[in-house]
């Protein structure tokens, strides 16, 4: 899972920014999935970017890389669970 989490690769959250706040991926981004859509232009600008999404279970992250695909966006990775992520990828947890 290390080789998902490049120093380029834009890591983007889509969970609420509650459970954000209770622990996140250093280096995260929070774009929730129910604003990804309105969010993603300004935040993600290159359409060429190497991103990876995640959320608590999978689901979410299913969800938004298949819209962020339907968006243009061609170097879209589902992270998956969080927990999983960060038991593969060796970047610390952070809390706001």
């Amino acid at each position: 899972m290390s080789s998902l989490l490049s120093p380029s690769t834009l890591v983007i959250d889509v969970r609420s920014p509650a459970e954000f706040a209770s622990g996140h991926l250093d280096g995260a981004v929070n774009l929730p999935l129910d604003r990804l859509a309105g969010l993603c232009a300004q935040a993600l600008p290159d359409h060429q970017a190497d991103i990876v999404v995640y959320c608590a279970a999978g689901g979410r992250s299913a969800m938004a890389c298949r819209m962020l695909g339907e968006l243009g966006y061609r170097r879209v990775r589902d992270g998956g669970a969080l927990s999983v992520l960060a038991l593969g990828c060796g970047r610390p947890l952070r809390r706001v």
